[in-house]
């Protein structure tokens, strides 16, 4: 499991561990691991001896980690250059480190632009994770000049300009190639837009995990962790033991979303799935295996979990799904005009899916809103319906209403997921992860990594259908299963 803290936490944690250790310990550990991940890159561009490397340096720890680094390069043969964008209040041991080990710096009155348009490698220390809003006006021309220059960009910590805390991209940052972050992720790492502006982030292990609280921020699972939560049948199980999910779902002019959601349901671990609609018939077509009922829900049989909206258009059923006592799955057309005090007043977990467009409707706020800061977003949702919520996009999070639990991040998933039908599909997964007995929180998140994962593994970088995605759901499961 990969776990993000705040800056606050960090920062905390860091002065205690400072505290035990030799004055300029912790930033020598953070610089030597930044090193070796620069002159990794350089050797795989050619060579460390004679490569050309470009430091931008800010006034804060960074910018000093960027200088002991640049000195380590230096002693390696390369030609190591430090553009000092606050020369008064540069890391003074770090520039002493540098200028000893042959390096040289450039302050406010030299030109900039030649050594970065010949620069190998760029190391970006303007700022570190307690930055805000945007990079400073005469930074800016100094991150383009280092994006355009075709040289390899390393973000110290995180790239120059995003938000540490939120993910959010305020004004103009420093997209990197890859983001060199110490003793723990920051939810900027995990979470568009800033995310991908880190490009690949790699983890240097300085001594934090010693003093970091026990329990995270946020929270991205791995194989491991989904392989421990998949519901597995035991020689007692039947087809209602193992649980019924039941799918509300569809309409005339919407057949298709009853499918998909049905073909989600049935990969899902349940061991019944019970639809009600009027698709029937295409259901059936499809997948003879369904249990069909006209509706309405209230009616159709007991279930341990109900899957609402695909679909669903003016059709009836998410007041009888909200009014039992199971879980209940809202996605899609059941969220149009969702009554937060009806959700809220259930005793049973509630489970909302919704892509930025529907949380922006549900918030009341533009789309763009949403977009930019998806992790207040998420939070806002599960405190305003006192359920958990699965925000689907580029990054997935699942946040629970217990503000004790992390919030989680969805790791797998391709881009080719924005297809139509996706939804769907995930909807239904998760709904009978839910009737399998999962907590709202673990079906959310195993739901959407399988889905994230089967999708990738159909695509391989090619366009995919959300049948295509429903298909591999099997697969998907067989490999965290197995751990490959």
């Amino acid at each position: 499991m990969r776990i993000a803290y705040s800056v606050e936490t960090v920062r905390t944690a860091e002065r205690e561990l400072m505290d035990r250790l030799p004055d300029g310990a912790l930033m020598r550990r953070a610089a030597a691991g930044l090193a070796a991940v620069c002159v990794d890159l350089l050797r795989r561009r050619g060579r460390v001896y004679g490569s050309r490397v470009v430091l931008l340096v800010g006034s804060g720890d960074n910018g000093g980690d960027a200088l002991y680094a640049g000195a380590a390069l230096a002693r390696r043969g390369a030609g190591v250059a430090a553009v000092l964008l606050a020369p008064e209040r540069a890391h003074a041991g770090g520039l002493a480190a540098l200028l000893g080990s042959g390096g040289r710096s450039l302050d406010n009155s030299s030109d900039p632009f030649d050594v970065l348009a010949a620069a190998d490698l760029v190391v970006d220390g303007i700022t570190g994770i307690g930055g805000r809003g945007g990079l400073r006006p005469d930074a800016v021309p100094v991150a383009r000049a280092a994006r355009g220059s075709g040289a390899v960009v390393v973000a110290v910590d995180l790239p120059s300009g995003v938000e540490a805390d939120s993910g959010e991209v305020v004004g103009e940052a420093l997209r990197a190639d890859a983001t060199v972050t110490f003793g723990t992720y920051k939810p900027g790492h995990l979470i568009d837009p800033a995310r991908e502006y880190a490009g690949a982030t790699r983890l240097v292990d300085i001594g934090l995990g010693s003093v970091l609280p026990s329990v995270p921020e946020l929270e991205a699972l791995q194989h491991a962790d989904v392989a421990r939560l998949l519901p597995v049948p035991t020689g007692e199980s039947d087809k209602y033991r193992r649980g019924v999910v039941g799918v509300v779902a569809g309409s005339a002019r919407y057949p298709g979303a009853a499918v998909l959601a049905v073909a989600g349901a049935l990969h899902g671990g349940a061991g019944a799935v019970r639809y009600v609609g009027p698709a029937g018939d295409a259901v059936i077509a499809r997948f003879p295996e369904t249990l069909v009922h006209a509706g309405p829900p209230a009616k159709a049989g007991r279930v341990q979990a109900w899957v609402v909206g695909p679909g669903l258009g003016d059709e009836p059923g998410v007041r009888d799904a909200l009014a039992s006592d199971v879980p209940v799955l809202v996605d899609a057309d059941g969220l149009r005009g969702l009554d937060a005090g009806a959700v809220r007043a259930r005793t049973a977990p509630t489970l909302l899916t919704p892509h930025a467009g529907e949380a922006a409707a549900l918030l009341g706020v533009p789309r763009g809103e949403v977009e930019a800061g998806r992790l207040a977003a998420v939070r806002e949702l599960t405190a305003r319906y006192g359920a958990t919520v699965l925000l689907k996009g580029s990054t997935t999070l699942v946040a629970s209403p217990d503000l004790s639990d992390p919030v989680r991040v969805n790791p797998t998933g391709t881009p080719w997921l924005a297809t139509a039908g996706s939804g769907d599909v995930l909807s239904g997964l998760t709904g009978s992860l839910l009737a399998s007995g999962l907590p709202a929180r673990d079906a959310g998140s195993v739901g959407a990594y399988l889905h994230g994962l089967a999708a990738r593994t159909a695509a391989r970088g090619a366009p995919v259908s959300a049948e295509d995605v429903a298909a591999g759901l099997r697969g998907a499961w067989r490999d965290v299963v197995s751990g490959e």
